[in-house]
Protein backbone atom coordinates (compact mmCIF):
# COMPACT_ATOMS: atom_id res chain seq x y z
CA UNK A 1 0.00 0.00 0.00
CA UNK A 2 1.32 3.32 -0.93
CA UNK A 3 2.68 5.24 2.15
CA UNK A 4 -0.04 8.39 1.69
CA UNK A 5 -2.77 6.25 1.72
CA UNK A 6 -1.80 3.59 5.01
CA UNK A 7 -0.70 6.49 7.14
CA UNK A 8 -4.12 8.39 7.63
CA UNK A 9 -5.83 4.55 7.89
CA UNK A 10 -3.27 3.44 10.59
CA UNK A 11 -4.28 7.16 12.35
CA UNK A 12 -7.66 6.57 12.41
CA UNK A 13 -7.04 2.79 13.35
CA UNK A 14 -5.01 4.17 16.40
CA UNK A 15 -7.71 7.01 17.01
CA UNK A 16 -10.66 4.48 17.49
CA UNK A 17 -8.90 2.64 19.95
CA UNK A 18 -7.73 5.05 22.61
CA UNK A 19 -9.76 6.37 24.70
CA UNK A 20 -12.51 8.86 24.39
CA UNK A 21 -11.34 8.69 20.14
CA UNK A 22 -13.16 8.44 17.69
CA UNK A 23 -16.33 6.38 17.73
CA UNK A 24 -17.74 3.41 15.08
CA UNK A 25 -20.94 3.51 16.14
CA UNK A 26 -23.82 5.29 14.78
CA UNK A 27 -24.69 8.82 15.03
CA UNK A 28 -28.02 7.69 16.50
CA UNK A 29 -26.31 5.19 18.96
CA UNK A 30 -24.06 7.73 20.41
CA UNK A 31 -26.95 10.07 21.54
CA UNK A 32 -27.15 10.27 25.58
CA UNK A 33 -29.11 7.74 27.51
CA UNK A 34 -33.11 8.88 28.21
CA UNK A 35 -32.97 11.69 30.92
CA UNK A 36 -35.32 9.70 33.00
CA UNK A 37 -31.90 7.80 34.16
CA UNK A 38 -30.63 10.62 35.63
CA UNK A 39 -33.48 11.23 37.80
CA UNK A 40 -32.39 12.18 41.10
CA UNK A 41 -34.73 9.43 43.44
CA UNK A 42 -33.52 10.13 46.55
CA UNK A 43 -35.36 11.77 49.35
CA UNK A 44 -34.36 11.58 53.43
CA UNK A 45 -37.74 12.38 54.44
CA UNK A 46 -38.99 9.64 53.20
CA UNK A 47 -35.94 7.06 53.49
CA UNK A 48 -36.38 5.90 50.14
CA UNK A 49 -34.23 5.88 47.13
CA UNK A 50 -36.69 4.76 44.47
CA UNK A 51 -35.76 2.12 41.22
CA UNK A 52 -34.68 3.43 37.88
CA UNK A 53 -36.69 0.70 36.26
CA UNK A 54 -40.07 1.19 37.79
CA UNK A 55 -39.87 5.15 37.04
CA UNK A 56 -38.72 4.30 33.49
CA UNK A 57 -42.34 2.40 33.12
CA UNK A 58 -43.66 5.05 34.82
CA UNK A 59 -42.86 7.36 32.24
CA UNK A 60 -45.15 6.80 29.96
CA UNK A 61 -43.61 8.08 26.51
CA UNK A 62 -40.40 10.33 26.33
CA UNK A 63 -40.58 13.67 25.07
CA UNK A 64 -39.61 13.63 21.19
CA UNK A 65 -37.73 16.03 19.81
CA UNK A 66 -38.75 19.16 19.93
CA UNK A 67 -41.24 18.36 23.25
CA UNK A 68 -42.68 20.85 25.00
CA UNK A 69 -41.33 18.72 28.59
CA UNK A 70 -43.57 16.90 30.90
CA UNK A 71 -46.46 17.15 32.61
CA UNK A 72 -47.34 14.79 36.13
CA UNK A 73 -50.34 13.34 36.43
CA UNK A 74 -51.07 12.89 40.62
CA UNK A 75 -53.71 10.01 41.01
CA UNK A 76 -54.85 8.60 44.13
CA UNK A 77 -53.72 4.89 45.59
CA UNK A 78 -57.22 4.07 48.03
CA UNK A 79 -59.04 1.47 46.77
CA UNK A 80 -61.91 1.90 49.18
CA UNK A 81 -63.51 4.94 50.20
CA UNK A 82 -62.13 5.89 53.50
CA UNK A 83 -62.14 2.75 56.31
CA UNK A 84 -65.05 0.85 54.48
CA UNK A 85 -64.76 -1.88 52.27
CA UNK A 86 -66.61 0.38 49.33
CA UNK A 87 -64.71 0.18 45.98
CA UNK A 88 -63.07 3.54 44.88
CA UNK A 89 -61.07 4.53 41.57
CA UNK A 90 -59.43 6.75 39.62
CA UNK A 91 -61.30 8.17 36.62
CA UNK A 92 -60.01 7.01 33.82
CA UNK A 93 -61.65 9.12 31.77
CA UNK A 94 -60.28 11.87 33.19
CA UNK A 95 -56.82 10.13 32.02
CA UNK A 96 -57.46 9.74 28.72
CA UNK A 97 -58.93 12.88 27.93
CA UNK A 98 -56.19 15.22 29.00
CA UNK A 99 -53.03 12.36 28.25
CA UNK A 100 -54.14 13.24 24.23
CA UNK A 101 -54.91 16.79 24.62
CA UNK A 102 -51.06 17.45 26.36
CA UNK A 103 -49.45 14.59 24.03
CA UNK A 104 -50.76 16.31 21.27
CA UNK A 105 -49.36 19.67 22.67
CA UNK A 106 -45.91 18.02 22.51
CA UNK A 107 -46.15 17.43 25.85
CA UNK A 108 -45.48 13.75 27.64
CA UNK A 109 -46.69 12.35 30.59
CA UNK A 110 -45.32 10.69 33.86
CA UNK A 111 -47.92 9.34 36.59
CA UNK A 112 -47.46 9.54 40.55
CA UNK A 113 -49.38 8.11 43.32
CA UNK A 114 -49.04 8.05 46.86
CA UNK A 115 -48.25 4.16 47.17
CA UNK A 116 -46.94 3.89 43.45
CA UNK A 117 -47.44 0.57 41.40
CA UNK A 118 -50.97 0.46 40.38
CA UNK A 119 -54.25 2.29 40.41
CA UNK A 120 -57.67 1.07 40.75
CA UNK A 121 -59.85 1.24 37.96
CA UNK A 122 -63.18 0.54 38.49
CA UNK A 123 -65.69 -0.43 34.87
CA UNK A 124 -68.29 1.40 36.78
CA UNK A 125 -65.64 4.36 36.55
CA UNK A 126 -65.03 3.68 32.47
CA UNK A 127 -67.92 5.01 29.99
CA UNK A 128 -68.14 2.97 26.72
CA UNK A 129 -66.00 5.31 24.44
CA UNK A 130 -63.16 4.98 26.86
CA UNK A 131 -63.31 1.51 27.01
CA UNK A 132 -60.88 0.62 23.75
CA UNK A 133 -58.00 2.75 25.70
CA UNK A 134 -57.91 0.13 28.31
CA UNK A 135 -55.88 -1.84 25.18
CA UNK A 136 -53.52 1.05 25.32
CA UNK A 137 -49.97 0.20 26.24
CA UNK A 138 -48.96 3.68 26.18
CA UNK A 139 -51.47 5.08 29.15
CA UNK A 140 -52.27 1.23 31.30
CA UNK A 141 -48.45 0.66 31.49
CA UNK A 142 -48.14 3.85 33.54
CA UNK A 143 -51.08 3.55 35.39
CA UNK A 144 -50.14 -0.32 36.41
CA UNK A 145 -47.16 1.02 37.35
CA UNK A 146 -47.13 4.61 38.62
CA UNK A 147 -44.00 6.19 40.36
CA UNK A 148 -43.36 7.12 44.23
CA UNK A 149 -43.27 10.60 45.42
CA UNK A 150 -39.97 9.86 46.57
CA UNK A 151 -38.87 9.08 43.07
CA UNK A 152 -40.43 12.13 41.49
CA UNK A 153 -37.40 15.19 40.53
CA UNK A 154 -40.09 18.37 40.63
CA UNK A 155 -37.77 20.42 38.43
CA UNK A 156 -38.42 17.82 35.36
CA UNK A 157 -42.09 18.94 35.20
CA UNK A 158 -43.70 22.25 33.64
CA UNK A 159 -47.35 21.48 35.58
CA UNK A 160 -49.04 18.85 37.44
CA UNK A 161 -52.63 17.78 36.85
CA UNK A 162 -54.39 15.94 39.82
CA UNK A 163 -57.19 13.51 38.32
CA UNK A 164 -59.91 12.88 39.81
CA UNK A 165 -62.54 9.77 40.55
CA UNK A 166 -64.14 9.18 44.05
CA UNK A 167 -60.69 7.76 45.95
CA UNK A 168 -58.93 11.42 44.99
CA UNK A 169 -60.74 12.45 48.27
CA UNK A 170 -58.49 9.58 49.98
CA UNK A 171 -54.24 10.02 50.72
CA UNK A 172 -53.45 13.17 48.43
CA UNK A 173 -54.37 16.19 49.91
CA UNK A 174 -52.62 15.37 53.66
CA UNK A 175 -49.73 13.73 51.60
CA UNK A 176 -46.04 15.74 52.42
CA UNK A 177 -44.29 15.08 49.37
CA UNK A 178 -46.94 15.25 47.19
CA UNK A 179 -47.33 18.75 48.42
CA UNK A 180 -43.68 19.42 48.00
CA UNK A 181 -43.72 18.39 44.52
CA UNK A 182 -46.55 20.23 43.83
CA UNK A 183 -45.16 23.84 45.15
CA UNK A 184 -41.83 22.99 43.97
CA UNK A 185 -43.22 23.15 40.50
CA UNK A 186 -45.33 26.20 41.19
CA UNK A 187 -43.23 28.33 43.17
CA UNK A 188 -39.63 26.95 42.82
CA UNK A 189 -40.07 26.35 39.06
CA UNK A 190 -42.87 28.89 37.99
CA UNK A 191 -45.23 25.58 36.55
CA UNK A 192 -48.66 25.15 36.52
CA UNK A 193 -50.94 23.66 39.20
CA UNK A 194 -54.52 22.02 37.82
CA UNK A 195 -56.87 19.69 38.68
CA UNK A 196 -60.14 18.82 37.76
CA UNK A 197 -63.16 17.55 39.84
CA UNK A 198 -62.42 15.66 42.60
CA UNK A 199 -58.78 16.04 41.92
CA UNK A 200 -59.60 19.75 43.61
CA UNK A 201 -59.45 17.46 46.87
CA UNK A 202 -55.86 17.63 46.13
CA UNK A 203 -54.61 21.19 46.48
CA UNK A 204 -56.93 21.85 49.48
CA UNK A 205 -53.79 21.73 51.79
CA UNK A 206 -51.41 23.11 49.51
CA UNK A 207 -49.68 26.20 50.56
CA UNK A 208 -46.75 29.05 49.58
CA UNK A 209 -43.51 29.27 50.92
CA UNK A 210 -45.59 32.80 52.76
CA UNK A 211 -47.65 30.43 54.53
CA UNK A 212 -50.86 31.25 52.81
CA UNK A 213 -52.71 28.55 51.17
CA UNK A 214 -52.85 28.35 47.32
CA UNK A 215 -56.11 28.66 46.82
CA UNK A 216 -56.75 32.00 49.06
CA UNK A 217 -58.01 34.64 46.73
CA UNK A 218 -58.42 32.29 43.87
CA UNK A 219 -60.57 31.43 41.96
CA UNK A 220 -61.66 27.60 41.89
CA UNK A 221 -63.61 25.05 40.90
CA UNK A 222 -64.38 21.51 41.30
CA UNK A 223 -66.90 18.68 42.06
CA UNK A 224 -68.75 20.17 45.22
CA UNK A 225 -70.47 18.47 47.97
CA UNK A 226 -73.85 19.77 46.93
CA UNK A 227 -74.11 17.21 43.51
CA UNK A 228 -72.89 14.44 45.88
CA UNK A 229 -75.22 11.43 46.93
CA UNK A 230 -75.51 13.07 50.10
CA UNK A 231 -77.48 9.71 51.44
CA UNK A 232 -74.52 7.39 49.96
CA UNK A 233 -72.29 5.13 52.24
CA UNK A 234 -69.66 6.86 50.24
CA UNK A 235 -70.13 10.18 50.84
CA UNK A 236 -70.33 9.44 54.43
CA UNK A 237 -66.58 7.95 54.30
CA UNK A 238 -65.52 11.66 52.83
CA UNK A 239 -62.33 13.07 55.17
CA UNK A 240 -63.83 17.00 54.22
CA UNK A 241 -65.70 18.81 51.89
CA UNK A 242 -64.14 20.37 48.59
CA UNK A 243 -65.93 23.45 48.48
CA UNK A 244 -65.79 23.98 52.20
CA UNK A 245 -62.54 23.42 52.74
CA UNK A 246 -61.61 25.56 49.35
CA UNK A 247 -64.14 28.44 50.77
CA UNK A 248 -62.64 27.79 54.59
CA UNK A 249 -59.18 28.66 53.08
CA UNK A 250 -59.97 31.90 51.36
CA UNK A 251 -61.12 30.86 47.94
CA UNK A 252 -64.39 31.52 45.64
CA UNK A 253 -65.37 28.48 44.40
CA UNK A 254 -67.44 28.30 41.03
CA UNK A 255 -69.51 26.09 39.42
CA UNK A 256 -72.34 25.49 36.92
CA UNK A 257 -75.52 23.34 38.15
CA UNK A 258 -75.42 20.83 35.23
CA UNK A 259 -72.53 18.59 33.66
CA UNK A 260 -71.47 20.92 31.22
CA UNK A 261 -67.87 21.64 31.04
CA UNK A 262 -66.94 24.24 33.40
CA UNK A 263 -63.38 25.60 34.23
CA UNK A 264 -61.46 28.70 36.38
CA UNK A 265 -58.32 29.77 34.81
CA UNK A 266 -56.70 31.97 37.98
CA UNK A 267 -52.86 32.59 37.09
CA UNK A 268 -50.85 29.67 36.85
CA UNK A 269 -53.63 27.97 39.25
CA UNK A 270 -56.51 25.79 36.50
CA UNK A 271 -59.25 23.64 38.04
CA UNK A 272 -62.68 22.16 36.17
CA UNK A 273 -65.44 21.12 38.13
CA UNK A 274 -66.33 17.78 36.36
CA UNK A 275 -65.21 14.92 34.05
CA UNK A 276 -66.38 16.93 30.71
CA UNK A 277 -63.77 19.61 31.73
CA UNK A 278 -60.91 17.42 31.63
CA UNK A 279 -60.06 18.31 27.99
CA UNK A 280 -60.78 22.13 28.75
CA UNK A 281 -58.52 21.99 31.68
CA UNK A 282 -55.92 20.37 29.80
CA UNK A 283 -56.27 22.74 26.81
CA UNK A 284 -56.26 25.79 29.12
CA UNK A 285 -52.89 24.30 31.15
CA UNK A 286 -51.23 24.34 27.49
CA UNK A 287 -52.04 28.04 26.77
CA UNK A 288 -50.84 29.02 29.69
CA UNK A 289 -47.55 27.21 29.65
CA UNK A 290 -47.46 28.77 25.76
CA UNK A 291 -47.99 32.17 27.40
CA UNK A 292 -45.34 31.90 29.89
CA UNK A 293 -42.95 30.84 27.11
CA UNK A 294 -43.45 34.03 25.16
CA UNK A 295 -40.79 36.36 25.64
CA UNK A 296 -42.01 39.37 28.10
CA UNK A 297 -41.42 43.02 26.92
CA UNK A 298 -38.49 44.68 28.76
CA UNK A 299 -40.45 47.51 30.88
CA UNK A 300 -41.01 50.35 28.92
CA UNK A 301 -40.63 49.19 25.64
CA UNK A 302 -43.46 50.03 23.48
CA UNK A 303 -45.18 47.52 21.21
CA UNK A 304 -44.88 48.02 17.54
Amino acid sequence: MHASRFIPSLLLLLLSAWPGGVSSAPAAQRIAAPAVTERALTDARAGQTGSLASVAQAGSQQPARGSQGRILFILASSKVHGTSALPASISFGEVVNAWDTFQAAGYAVDFVSPEGGAVPILDSYVGKDMQPRLKDESIMNGLRNTATPAQIDASRYRAVYYVGGSNAMYGVAEHPLLQNIAMQVYERHGGVISAVCHGTAGIVNLKLASGHHLVSGKRISGFPEEHEEQDAAYFKQFPFLIRKTVESRGGSFHVVNNDAPHIEVDGRLVTGQNYASATPVAKAVVEVLRQLAEPQPKPGTAKG
